[in-house]
């Protein structure tokens, strides 16, 4: 591992770490208001990392839910990892052992990071995933531990303080958006999800937009390279 993609590694990872950081704080005080400590919030973070299901476990946690009911809105909550691994099959099948931490870390904001890479030599690559999805992990552990400790010093209301995640997911579609002339796939999956909303409403729209935006994509990529 060379200075060079360390630096590129972490020049990708900036505005993620510094989002996460800020979105694992208020993990932390939501952790920290339920009747659970920073040990619990960072312990979280490490075995679990899933943004989104964390604070839905948390939920579970709360209310007691059995271990069925967990499971099963985990793999709803969750399921969009499938499409994510089935994408990633190919950069990551020469990884080496990194592969199962690489498999377990890939989060919405990596694989964002990793499906764009910047230039590397072919050697490079798995030092770069590898340091993007440590960079991003570590960042979020940070951030959890935080807010575990600041809501424990400083209690406060914590309503509406889980929307830092969907605001995340809409920094990350803007930065994609701005970084590239290729807006048709972004389009896609905006108007397919849109559609199996008022088609599905919002507890069971996400399978079917999925599912449907991996056709499109599908048939969008055969389309262009039967043009070139």
């Amino acid at each position: 591992m060379n200075k060079n993609v360390f630096k590129k590694a972490l020049t990708a990872c900036l505005p993620v770490i510094s989002s996460f950081i800020v979105i694992g704080i208020s993990f932390g005080v939501v952790v920290q208001s339920r009747g659970y400590g920073p040990l619990w919030a960072g312990a979280m973070s490490v075995f679990i990392y899933a943004g989104s299901m964390q604070f839905v476990a948390l939920e579970l946690m709360a209310s007691g839910a059995g271990l069925l009911t967990v499971a099963l809105t985990t793999v709803m909550v969750n399921l969009r990892h499938v499409f994510y691994g089935l994408s990633m099959i190919d950069q990551y099948k020469d990884v080496g052992k990194a592969k199962p931490y690489l498999i377990f870390a890939l989060c919405d904001e990596t694989y964002s990071l990793v499906c764009n890479p910047p230039q590397l030599a072919p050697g490079e690559k798995k030092a770069f995933y590898l340091l993007v999805s440590v960079m991003n992990q570590a960042s979020w552990v940070l951030g959890s531990i935080l807010g575990g400790l600041l809501g424990a010093a400083l209690p406060f209301s914590t309503e509406g303080i889980d929307f830092a995640l969907t605001a995340l997911f809409v920094s990350v579609v803007a930065e994609q958006w701005l970084s590239t002339k290729e807006h048709t796939p972004a389009l896609l999956g905006l108007g397919l999800s849109l559609l199996c909303l008022l088609l599905f409403g919002a507890e069971n729209f996400l399978l079917p937009a999925m599912l449907l935006i991996l056709l499109g994509l599908s048939l969008y990529r055969l389309g262009k390279g039967a043009k070139a």
